[in-house]
C-alpha cells in the first residue's frame, strides 16, 4: 500500500465512523477492503491499532445497515438497503484475510464446530481407454501414459495431451472425473485448454481424427477452444450440445442448479436442445431449465468465472446458491434447519481459506452456522 493510498484510507474510515462519509466515498471504502483481501501485502504499511480500526469500522458498518435493513421502509427501497449491508458483510472478508495472514487460521467465536475443514485442492482421476485409473494428485510429474495417438504428460496440476503424430490410429477415449472438493486443468491434443470445476467429468477423445471435436461435460467447466474453422467443437452435456469453432466460454450442467448455463466470454457460440437453439454473444448467458432455453443478457461473466480464478463471487447471490458452490468445493454435506432469511450476498470471498473463514462472514446476516464433521447445518 503507497502513502498516498494509506492516506486517503485513513481519511475515509474516519468520515466512515464518525457517519460523515458520502454513499461515494463508502463505495470507495469498500473497494479498499476488496483491495485488501485481494493484495497479500496491502496492510504491511498498517499498524495493529489500525487494522483494530478497520475491523471496527466495518462491523459498525455492518450494524449500521443491518439496523436499517429491519425499520419499516417503502417497498422501493428494502431491496436497496439488503445490497448495501450484503456488499458490507463481504467486505469483512478483508479483514479476515488480515487476522489469518498475521495470526494462522482460527475458528470463528460464533460458529459451532469441533474442527476446521480445509479448502480444495487439485485433485482427480484419470480413467484411461482400457478401464485403468491414475489419481493425479498422487502422480509424479512427467509421463503418465501412452494413448492412440497422444502421450499424457503431466506438468503440476495440468494435464497435457500431446499428439505422437500418428492420424490412423483409433480414436480411444479418456475420462478426467474430479471430486468434490477437486480441481483439474486439461489441455486437449488440439490445444484446447479446459478447467474442471469440483465434482464434474470431461470425456474426450485422445486425438481428433474425426470431422469435427467433441467432448462430453458433466458438472462445470471453462474451455479455451483452439482454433480450427474445418473442425468445430462440440461439448455435450445431458441436455443439451455447445457448439464453437474457438472461442471462451463456460458450462454449468450441475444436477443441483436451476438448469444449465453456457456463458460466452469470447467468441461465439450455438446452444442445442430440445428446447431449440439459440446463439449467443461475448457477455451473455443461455439457461436452459426445462422445456425453456433463455439468455440472460444482463450479467457479471467475472461472477460466473471466480471459481476459475481462486475466488467464490457473488452479485445477489441467495444462501441456497452460495452453500452449494462451499458444500462442492470443501466436500461437505449441507443442511438446512428452520426459517432462512431471504438475504441476496453480493462480493467475494478466497476459495483458499478454511470454510470457517466463509461461514463468520456470512454469519454477519444473522444466520447461524453449525459443523458437524463434514457436515455443516445452516439455521436453527
Amino acid at each position: 500500500m503507497s502513502a498516498q493510498l494509506k492516506k486517503e484510507f485513513l481519511e475515509l474510515r474516519k468520515k466512515y465512523l464518525n457517519g460523515t462519509a458520502s454513499p461515494a466515498e463508502i463505495q470507495l471504502l469498500e473497494q479498499y477492503y476488496a483491495l485488501f483481501s485481494e493484495e497479500e501485502n496491502a496492510t504491511d504499511q498498517l499498524t495493529q491499532q489500525e487494522i483494530a480500526d478497520l475491523e471496527e469500522c466495518l462491523e459498525k458498518g455492518i450494524q449500521r445497515r443491518i439496523t436499517a435493513r429491519q425499520k419499516p421502509v417503502v417497498p422501493f427501497y428494502k431491496k436497496s438497503y439488503v445490497r448495501a449491508a450484503s456488499v458490507i458483510i463481504f467486505a469483512l472478508s478483508a479483514v479476515l484475510f488480515i487476522k489469518s495472514r498475521q495470526n494462522g487460521q482460527q475458528a470463528p467465536e460464533h460458529i459451532t464446530t469441533a474442527y476446521d475443514i480445509h479448502p480444495g485442492g487439485n485433485k482427480a482421476i484419470l480413467t484411461l481407454s482400457n478401464g485403468s485409473k491414475l489419481t493425479l494428485n498422487d502422480s509424479k510429474n512427467g509421463f503418465l501414459a501412452t494413448q492412440s495417438g497422444s502421450v499424457v504428460v503431466k506438468n503440476d496440476s495440468i494435464l497435457s495431451y500431446q499428439r505422437t503424430g500418428n492420424t490412423s490410429e483409433r480414436i480411444n477415449y479418456n475420462t478426467i472425473t474430479t471430486p468434490k472438493g477437486g480441481q483439474y486443468q486439461l489441455v486437449l491434443a488440439d490445444g484446447t485448454r479446459v478447467w474442471l470445476n469440483a465434482a464434474s467429468s470431461l470425456k474426450f477423445p485422445t486425438v481428433f481424427n474425426g470431422r469435427d471435436r467433441s467432448v462430453e461435460l458433466t458438472g462445470e467447466a471453462y474451455f479455451e477452444v483452439a482454433k480450427n474453422k474445418a473442425k468445430p467443437f462440440n461439448v455435450k452435456t445431458a441436455t443439451q450440445t455447445v457448439q464453437v469453432l474457438g472461442t471462451h466460454f463456460d458450462i454449468n450442467s450441475y444436477e443441483d442448479e436451476a438448469g444449465v448455463k453456457t456463458t460466452l466470454l469470447e467468441g461465439s457460440v450455438k446452444i442445442k436442445s430440445v428446447a431449440g437453439s439459440v446463439t449467443i454473444s461475448p457477455g451473455q448467458q443461455a439457461i436452459l431449465s426445462g422445456s425453456q432455453l433463455l439468455v440472460n443478457k444482463d450479467l457479471d461473466t467475472d461472477e460466473v468465472v471466480a471459481w476459475k480464478n481462486g475466488m467464490f463471487q457473488f452479485n445477489e447471490g441467495d444462501i441456497q446458491t452460495i452453500m452449494h458452490q462451499i458444500e462442492r468445493w470443501y466436500d461437505i454435506d449441507v443442511v438446512f434447519k428452520g426459517s432462512i432469511p431471504n438475504y441476496t450476498y453480493h462480493g467475494k470471498i478466497s476459495r483458499n481459506v478454511n470454510v470457517t473463514q466463509v461461514l463468520k462472514i456470512l454469519e454477519l446476516s444473522g444466520i447461524n452456522f453449525t459443523i458437524e464433521g463434514r457436515k455443516i447445518i445452516v439455521g436453527a
